[in-house]
């Protein structure tokens, strides 16, 4: 009998990594959480996304919750993965920042996707026992990959921060604060290319320039008004 064939139910493979079936799984898994919400979606909706019953589903993850913590878990690692790949291949801790940043901000769908999914987690992480690891997990795999830029940039003198640590944590409430600003607006498609330029202005003008008030060049200025603020301020005008 292999190691495979010994696994227990629900057990991951040794090593912690998923099956190519565990894989299937979790990324449709995935992409029903960002449609539908985490807790509006049961199990056989999953089952049905990912083309096989829900009892396949539940040989692999004992419950809904852990097949939630493996998703969000694998998506993690995909981010960090690619985050990586994509900055390993940078030669400036500038140029570093914005490959990091175009590749965190991906397309409109995508990062729509994910940060719907991430809210999600946060809300069940403040409600179920257990779910806190994985939101501490999430702070922590972010925050290093963040650190490692933020570290190249001060061994060469280009960042002026004091403490990395800190400074990944500031970078990374610059960036899902305006990923959560953006999933705000009525168009967010059209201003998702606005946000990412705010962004990497910002976490720029953050390090670089650390304990100063950022010069005026680094500000990208106030985002293009939508049309339902027009409308909105036009209709006060003529009432």
């Amino acid at each position: 009998m292999t190691v495979e064939e010994s696994r227990r139910p629900g057990e991951p493979r040794p090593g912690g990594a998923l099956s190519a079936r565990q894989v299937h799984i979790v990324r449709c898994a995935y992409r029903v959480f960002a449609e539908k919400g985490v807790q509006r979606v049961p199990v056989h909706e999953i089952a049905a996304a990912a083309g096989v019953s829900k009892s396949i589903i539940l040989y692999y993850f004992k419950t809904k919750d852990e097949l939630v913590m493996a998703t969000m878990s694998w998506v993690l690692d995909e981010i960090g993965d690619r985050v990586r790949q994509e900055v390993s291949r940078t030669s400036t801790p500038e140029e570093s920042v914005r490959t990091m940043i175009e590749t965190i901000f991906l397309g409109p769908e995508q990062s729509r996707r994910f940060y719907l999914t991430y809210l999600d987690l946060i809300d069940h992480a403040a409600r179920v026992t257990g779910f806190e690891q994985l939101s501490a997990a999430f702070r922590s795999t972010v925050n290093e990959v963040y650190a490692e830029v933020i570290r190249g940039g001060l061994a060469d003198g280009s960042f002026r921060v004091a403490d990395v640590d800190e400074a990944a944590t500031a970078v990374r409430a610059i960036i899902e604060g305006l990923h959560f600003q953006w999933l705000q607006e009525d168009d967010w498609e059209s201003r998702h290319e606005w946000y990412k330029r705010a962004c990497t202005s910002a976490v720029l003008a953050y390090l670089l320039n650390a304990g100063e008030a950022p010069p005026r060049a680094a500000v990208a200025g106030p985002p293009p008004e939508t049309r339902r603020a027009r409308s909105a301020r036009t209709s006060r005008w003529h009432t």
